[in-house]
C-alpha cells in the first residue's frame, strides 16, 4: 500500500544500473521535517518506516512529525508509535511453538467459520533450526557425526511438523539442522543491510530491519540492520501483518576512540561495554555506537558487541552504515547490485557514517578509549559481574564465600573413580567454544585455533576433567579453522566440531561424565564452566555446574589446559611442556598481526558461496523427513513433543468483559533478576517433577526426555516446566533452619502444604481461584522466552507485581493477557512484609483501563488486617489495552481475521 506521503517524500534512486523507489529523509526535511539530519542513525531507521507506511489510521502524519520533535526532548516522551520490520528471524526453540500457534490457529480459523489461508506470514519469516543439537560426544572425531544422529532420533516429530510448515505456509522459509546458528547465518547470509520489495510496478528500496524469537536478534545490529527479539507471540503478530506498538525510544550515544592494546580481544572489550551499559542504565532504550573508534572496527567486532544488548539490557546496539558493512557484504559473498544498493541508499538517506560525519543528538553519552580494555571474563553467574583475567583467582574465592558458603574448604579435593585424578571447587569441568557472541568473529576463532597450536607444540594437554567442545556458529568457520591448519591442533586438545549450533550456552552441555558428575554431587563441589557464550545465569549451563565463566575462545582454550579458576593465568604456569618446564599464558598467546595475517590468508568470499549455496536443502538427514502436505495439521495425540495448545478452546467472534481480580493467591514471592530461564528453563528435565513424571507416564525413558527447550510445541510439558528451574527461589519456602528451598516449590493456602507450584497452580484451579506472583527488580531478564509468559497464564496467574520489568518479558505477559504491575516509589513486597499466606484483590481492570493507570492492590493477611497498595499498571500502549481486552495478542488477530 502507497503511503499518504504526506513530506513529499517518495523519490527515486539509480543503483547499480538498476532504479528504486524509496522514501526520502533529506526530502521530507525539505519539506517541513526539519533537522532530521540531527537524528541519531537508528531514529532514521525508524524515521523511514513512518513515512513508508504513513495511512492515517496506524501511522498519522503526527507520529511522523513526533519522530522529529525527538530532538527536542531527546526521547523522553510517551509517544506510541507503530513499527512494522521488514522480515522476522526464529530459531527453532521459540519457533516451534509459534508455528504451533498458527497450526492452532488455522483450526480455530476453521472452528469460527473463517477461511485457514488467512492465517499466514505476511512478511518474510527464516526459521533456522540451531537450538536443538545437545553435546552428549565429545573429544572425539566422531562427535559432530553422532551427535547429528541423536538429534534427529530426538527431534523427528518436531522436524516433521517444521517441515509441514515449510510446505504449509507462505512467506516461511526453513533453515535445516547443521547448517549454523540462526544469528550468524542472518549476519552472513539472510540479511541485506537495505531491503527491496515490488509494488505496483516500482521496487521499493527501504532498511532491512527485523524481530526475531531470540534475544540475541540485536547481533545483526552490527551490520547497520535494525532488530531486536521479541517473544513469539509479539513475532506471530508480526507475521500476521501486525504492526509492533512501541515508544519513540530514548537513543543512548556509546563513543568509541583508541584501539584494542595487544592480548586483548573483542569479547573483552564486549564484557566491558556490558558493565559499563548495565551501570549507565540503558533497559528500555536504544544504544547507538559512534566516534573515531568505529573508523577501524570490522563487522564482526561490531555483532559480537550488538550481539550482547540484552546482557546490557538495551533494545538494541546499533552501527550505522560505513564502509566496513560494505567490506563485509563483499566478503560474505552479498550480490554485487545488493552492494551497489546498499552504499547509494546510505549515502541518499544520510544513513553513511565516515570520519567526516557530525555525531548525531543523543539522549545521554558514555565513552569508552579501546586502549584501556583489559583482558576479562565474567561470573561466576551474570554477563554484567566482569572480572579482570588477573582478578578471577581471587574473585572465585571471594565468590566460595558470598555465592556458595563454601570458603572453609576451598582447598579440598575429591577422589574420581575409576580415574587417577581428582577433583576440587573451580576446576572447570566444561570448556566450550560456543554461542553466536563469539563464534561469529573470526579474529577469536583463529585465535583460539593459535593457541591451541602453539600450546600443542608446546606440549601442553587439557585436564582430564575437562568437557571439551567446539560448536561453530557457521559452516563457513569449521571451513577456514581446516583451511587455515588449525583444526588438527584443537583437536589434539579434545576440542573436536561437535555440532553447528546453540549447544553449552543454552544449556545444551550434555551430561558430564558419570564419575565426574558423582564426584560432585557427592561431595557438593562447586564445579566450573568457561564458555565463549552470552549467557551464565545459574543452573542454564549444566545442572552439575555452578559457577559459570564467560570468557573469549582463546581463553577458553587457555582454562582447559590450567584445568581451574584457582589458577591464575596471569602469573601461574597452565601446566609443563614436553621439556618439563612450565608454560605460561604469555608463551602461548598469539599477537594481533598473527591473527589479522591468518584472518586476510583464509577468509574469502568463495568461501561463503560455497557454503550457503544450498542453505535451504539440507544434508540427507532433512531430505529423508517426510511430511504430508495439507492445508491445517494432522495432530498427533499421542505426541509428547507437538500438541494443540489450548488458547482458543470455546473462543467467541467477541471478547468477554475484562474483570478485576478478587480474593487471589499468591504463588510465589521472587527476589531480584529473576530470568526468563528461572522461569521457564530450557535444559534438562528432572526425572522427579511435573514435566519428568508427566513424560515417564506417557511411556518415555528418562534418558529419551531432551531438554524443555526441545518440547516448546507441548503445552502439557512446559506447563509443568513453569517456575521449575533447579535454582530458582520462592521466598516462601523455608527449610527447618530457615532457608530458602531451592526449586519449583510453594505453600498451598490456606493449609501451607508444601507442593510442586504446577501442582499447587492445579488445585487452585479447581476451586476457579486466581494467581498472583509477587517480585523483585528486573523481573524476566534474560532470552526472550514466549513460554515464561505462556506457563505463566496456563497456570491460572491474571496479575505479576514487580519493581521492575524487563522489556521483553513485560511485552510478553501482556501478549498473553497477563497484567504487569509495578509498585510505586520504593514500595516493595519485602517492606510490605509479605509471607505468602495473603489474599489479594487487584481493582481498575474493569471498565476503563488506560495505559499505565495507577491501580491499587487490597492486601488482607492471614490476621484479617487489610492494606491498599497503589500499582502501576504496566500496559503501555493502547495496542496492548486491546491486546490485553481480547485476552492475549492472538485472539486480538485471529478476531480481527476472522472479522
Amino acid at each position: 500500500m502507497a503511503s499518504l506521503d504526506s513530506f513529499k517524500s517518495r523519490q527515486t534512486l539509480e543503483a547499480g544500473g538498476k532504479t528504486y523507489t524509496y522514501y526520502s529523509i533529506p526530502e521530507a526535511q525539505k519539506n517541513g521535517l526539519a533537522d532530521a539530519a540531527s537524528l541519531p542513525f537508528s531514529m532514521k531507521v525508524l524515521l523511514e518506516n513512518l513515512l513508508r507506511f504513513e495511512d492515517d489510521r496506524s501511522v498519522r502524519k503526527a507520529d511522523v512529525e513526533a519522530a522529529v520533535a525527538w530532538l527536542g526532548n531527546r526521547g523522553k516522551t510517551e509517544t506510541e508509535i507503530a513499527f512494522r520490520p521488514s522480515r522476522v528471524l526464529m530459531q527453532d526453540f521459540t519457533g516451534v511453538p509459534a508455528v504451533v500457534d498458527l497450526a492452532a490457529m488455522r483450526d480455530a480459523m476453521v472452528a469460527l467459520g473463517g477461511d485457514p489461508q488467512k492465517i499466514n506470514p505476511l512478511v518474510p519469516v527464516d526459521l533456522v533450526i540451531d537450538h536443538s543439537v545437545i553435546v552428549d560426544e565429545f573429544g572425539t572425531p566422531k562427535a559432530l557425526d553422532e551427535n547429528v544422529a541423536l538429534e534427529y532420533a530426538r527431534n523427528g516429530e518436531r522436524y516433521t511438523f517444521l517441515k509441514w510448515g515449510q510446505s504449509a505456509f507462505d512467506n516461511f522459509s526453513v533453515v535445516p539442522p547443521g547448517t549454523g546458528i540462526c544469528h550468524q547465518v542472518n549476519l552472513e547470509y539472510l540479511s541485506q543491510t537495505v531491503w527491496t520489495r515490488s509494488e505496483d510496478g516500482a521496487e521499493i528500496a527501504y532498511p532491512d530491519s527485523l524481530v526475531g524469537t531470540d534475544s540475541h536478534t540485536t547481533m545483526v545490529n552490527g551490520l547497520a540492520v535494525l532488530g531486536w527479539g521479541v517473544g513469539g507471540i509479539e513475532a506471530e503478530a508480526a507475521m500476521l501483518g501486525q504492526p509492533l506498538s512501541m515508544l519513540i525510544p530514548e537513543v543512548v550515544g556509546f563513543k568509541l576512540s583508541g584501539k584494542l592494546p595487544e592480548g586483548t580481544t573483542a569479547t573483552d572489550l564486549v564484557l566491558t561495554v556490558t558493565q559499563m551499559l548495565r551501570k549507565k542504565g540503558v533497559v528500555g532504550k536504544f544504544v547507538e555506537f559512534y566516534g573515531p573508534g568505529l573508523d577501524d572496527m570490522p563487522v564482526a567486532d561490531r555483532a559480537t558487541i550488538s550481539n550482547m544488548a540484552p546482557e546490557y539490557g538495551a533494545t538494541c546496539g546499533f552501527f550505522p552504515v560505513d564502509q566496513k558493512t560494505i567490506d563485509f557484504l563483499k566478503v560474505t559473498g552479498r550480490a554485487d547490485d545488493r552492494i551497489a544498493l546498499v552504499e547509494a541508499y546510505a549515502k541518499a538517506q544520510g544513513m553513511w557514517r565516515d570520519a567526516a560525519t557530525p555525531d548525531p543528538v543523543f539522549t545521554d553519552t558514555l565513552e569508552l578509549d579501546m586502549g584501556d580494555v583489559q583482558p576479562s571474563l565474567a561470573g561466576p553467574k551474570r554477563p554484567q559481574d566482569r572480572v579482570l583475567l588477573a582478578d578471577a583467582k581471587t574473585g572465585f574465592a571471594a565468590s566460595m564465600e558470598s555465592e556458595f558458603k563454601r570458603a572453609a574448604d576451598i582447598a579440598s579435593r575429591y577422589a574420581v573413580e575409576g580415574t587417577n585424578y581428582d577433583i576440587g571447587h573451580g576446576d572447570v569441568v566444561i570448556a566450550a567454544i560456543t554461542s553466536c557472541t563469539n563464534t561469529s568473529n573470526p579474529s577469536v576463532m583463529i585465535g583460539a585455533g593459535l593457541l591451541a597450536r602453539n600450546a600443542v607444540a608446546k606440549g601442553l594437554t587439557s585436564k582430564p576433567w575437562v568437557k571439551t567442545s567446539l560448536a561453530p556458529g557457521s559452516q563457513v568457520v569449521a571451513e577456514y579453522l581446516e583451511k587455515a591448519g588449525l583444526q588438527k591442533p584443537l583437536d589434539a586438545l579434545g576440542f573436536n566440531l561437535v555440532g553447528f549450533g546453540c549447544t553449552t550456552c543454552i544449556g545444551n552441555s550434555g551430561p558430564l561424565p558419570a564419575p565426574i558428575s558423582k564426584a560432585i554431587n557427592d561431595n557438593d563441589v562447586v564445579a566450573a564452566a568457561v564458555l565463549s557464550g552470552n549467557r551464565n545465569f545459574e543452573g542454564r549451563v549444566n545442572p552439575d555446574v555452578r559457577a559459570n565463566y564467560l570468557a573469549s575462545p582463546p581463553l577458553v582454550v587457555a582454562y582447559a589446559l590450567a584445568g581451574s579458576l584457582q589458577v591464575d593465568l596471569t602469573k601461574e604456569p597452565l601446566g609443563k611442556g614436553s621439556d618439563g618446564q612450565p608454560v605460561y599464558l604469555k608463551d602461548i598467546w598469539p599477537s594481533s598481526a598473527e591473527v589479522a595475517a591468518f584472518i586476510e590468508e583464509n577468509i574469502t568470499s568463495e568461501l561463503f558461496k560455497s557454503r550457503y549455496a544450498d542453505v535451504f536443502g539440507g544434508d540427507q538427514n532433512w531430505k529423508g523427513v517426510e511430511v504430508t502436505e495439507a492445508e491445517t495439521f494432522a495432530w498427533n495425540g499421542g505426541s509428547t513433543y507437538v500438541q494443540n495448545p489450548p488458547y482458543f478452546v470455546g473462543m467467541e467472534k467477541e471478547p468477554k468483559p475484562v474483570t478485576d481480580i478478587e480474593g487471589a493467591r499468591i504463588l510465589g514471592l521472587f527476589l531480584d533478576s529473576i530470568t526468563t530461564d528461572h522461569i521457564s528453563p530450557a535444559g534438562n528435565i528432572r526425572a522427579a517433577s511435573p514435566a519428568g513424571e508427566y513424560l515417564q507416564s506417557h511411556q518415555v525413558r528418562v534418558q529419551d526426555f531432551n531438554q524443555y527447550g526441545t518440547r516448546r510445541g507441548n503445552h502439557e510439558v512446559m506447563m509443568r516446566g513453569t517456575f521449575a528451574n533447579i535454582r530458582i527461589k520462592n521466598q516462601m519456602v523455608k527449610d527447618a533452619a530457615g532457608n530458602v528451598v531451592e526449586g519449583g516449590w510453594t505453600h498451598f493456602q490456606p493449609t501451607g502444604e508444601k507442593m510442586f507450584i504446577y501442582d499447587a497452580a492445579q488445585k487452585y484451579a479447581e476451586s476457579g481461584t486466581p494467581l498472583v506472583i509477587f517480585a523483585g527488580k528486573e523481573y524476566g531478564t534474560g532470552s526472550s522466552r514466549d513460554w515464561a509468559a505462556k506457563g505463566t497464564k496456563l497456570l491460572g496467574v491474571r496479575a505479576v507485581v514487580a519493581e521492575s520489568f524487563e522489556r521483553i518479558h513485560r511485552s510478553n505477559l501482556v501478549g498473553m493477557g497477563v497484567v504487569p504491575l509495578v509498585f510505586q516509589g520504593d514500595t516493595s513486597w519485602q517492606s510490605l512484609g509479605l509471607k505468602g499466606d495473603e489474599t489479594v484483590t487487584i481493582k481498575g481492570l474493569a471498565g476503563e483501563l488506560k495505559p499505565r493507570q495507577t491501580l491499587t492492590a487490597e492486601i488482607t493477611s492471614a490476621d484479617g488486617s487489610v492494606r491498599q497498595v497503589p500499582l502501576t499498571c504496566r500496559i503501555d500502549t493502547l495496542d496492548e489495552l486491546e491486546y490485553f481486552r481480547n485476552g492475549g495478542i492472538l485472539p486480538y488477530v485471529l478476531r480481527s481475521l476472522a472479522a
